[in-house]
This record gives structure tokens, C-alpha cells and sequence, in this order.
């Protein structure tokens, strides 16, 4: 899962619920024109929608059928990614400048704690943890990707009562 994609499309949607809902509307707009103009017309439909959908679901206090909104956007994101992997410096630029800030507080710190760590040497491994797990990516058999292995939080001992 690509943690920008996965930014961008939880933003959106959150933003959907906002007094900000039609500027958000413009900046994703705004990134499909650029990338795949013969898709607006469904873009624009589908943004309004999902605005109705978000505040439906807001209303009922219906989790998932929000989560299932950003698990669509993230579906769109990916895709226009894959059409034009160069909107990749612009969805984060939109992401960064434009519907983030019209999240709530809390929101805001939720969609901006990304980390995306790249070990690109051969045999090298990337490692990186923030309030979870640590999960290695490295040579592994097979695919190439070790298995994702579960750490213990910092002054947690583990199985083995080492810290």
C-alpha cells in the first residue's frame, strides 16, 4: 500500500466532510485535468457523491462505510498514479498545500504521519517505526521482501525478556 496514496485519499475524504469541502473538490479537480482529462466529468460526479456519502455515513456514525470511501479514492489515486507517474510530486503538493490544511487538528496529524523508507542498495534493509510496529523489508527468499516482522515497543521487553 502506498502510504502517499493512502494520505491522499483519507484526506479527501475527510475534507469532503468539511465547511471546505468544494476547495478540496478543486485541487483534485484540479490534478485529474492535468493527468486524465477525459476521466473528469466522472471525477467531478464522483467527488460529489462521495461528499453525500461522507456526510450520510458522518450522520449514522457509520465507520466503515467511510473507510470503504477512502479505500475507493485510494482505488482512483492509484490508478491515476499508474496513468501518469509523475502527478506523483503533484498529488503530494496537493496533498500537502491544499487538503490538508483544510482538515480538522487532529486529522492533520493523522494524515501527515507518513514514513516512506527506501533501501535501494543491494541487500540493504529499510527499517522504521512510529507508535507500532517495525516491519523489514530487505533481500529476502522468494520475492525479494523478508517477512514483515513484529517489534516490541521502545522499553518493552520481548519474548525473550530482552529490551
Amino acid at each position: 500500500m502506498d502510504p502517499l496514496v493512502l494520505a491522499a485519499a483519507s484526506a479527501v475524504v475527510t475534507a469532503m466532510a468539511t465547511d471546505g469541502w468544494q476547495q478540496a473538490r478543486a485541487a483534485v479537480v484540479k490534478l485529474w485535468q492535468r493527468g486524465r482529462p477525459d476521466h473528469l466529468p466522472a471525477i467531478e460526479a464522483d467527488l460529489d457523491d462521495t461528499h453525500a456519502e461522507v456526510a450520510t455515513a458522518r450522520a449514522a456514525g457509520d465507520g466503515p462505510a467511510e473507510e470503504g470511501l477512502v479505500s475507493d479514492w485510494q482505488r482512483k489515486l492509484r490508478r491515476l498514479l499508474e496513468a501518469d507517474p509523475d502527478l506523483r510530486i503533484e498529488l503530494r503538493q496537493v496533498l500537502d498545500n491544499e487538503l490538508i490544511p483544510l482538515l480538522p487538528a487532529g486529522e492533520q496529524a493523522r494524515v501527515q504521519n507518513i514514513q516512506n523508507i527506501t533501501a535501494s542498495a543491494q541487500g540493504a534493509t529499510a527499517q522504521g517505526a512510529m507508535f507500532g510496529n517495525v516491519i523489514n523489508y530487505g533481500a529476502g527468499p522468494g520475492n525479494g521482501l523478508s517477512d514483515a516482522l513484529p517489534a516490541t515497543d521502545p522499553g518493552e521487553e520481548d519474548a525473550e525478556g530482552r529490551r
